[in-house]
C-alpha cells in the first residue's frame, strides 16, 4: 500500500477531521482515508439505486436491462 503525506492543512480542517473521526469513534487517518475513498468511488448508477430502495426485501422484483456503463453528458 501507498503511502500519502499531506501538508499545509490549516487548523480548522484539522479540527474538523479530528472532531468527524472522533464522532465515527475512529482515527483522524481512517476517518481521512474513509473520505478519499468515498472520494474518489465509482458514481452510483440510477440502476443500482433504484434495486437499492425498491428491490426484493422491498416487494419489489424488478428486472433491470444491462447497459454498458456510460460517460455522463457534457455540456461545455
Amino acid at each position: 500500500m501507498a503511502n500519502l503525506s499531506i501538508r499545509k492543512l490549516d487548523d480548522d480542517t484539522i479540527t474538523r477531521l479530528r472532531i468527524r473521526a472522533a464522532h465515527h469513534r475512529i482515527s483522524m487517518e481512517e476517518e481521512a482515508r474513509r473520505i478519499l475513498r468515498q472520494a474518489v468511488a465509482t458514481p452510483k448508477r440510477l440502476g443500482d439505486l433504484s434495486g437499492q430502495f425498491f428491490g426484493p426485501e422491498f416487494g419489489v422484483e424488478l428486472e433491470l436491462p444491462q447497459h454498458a456503463p456510460h460517460e455522463p453528458l457534457s455540456f461545455a
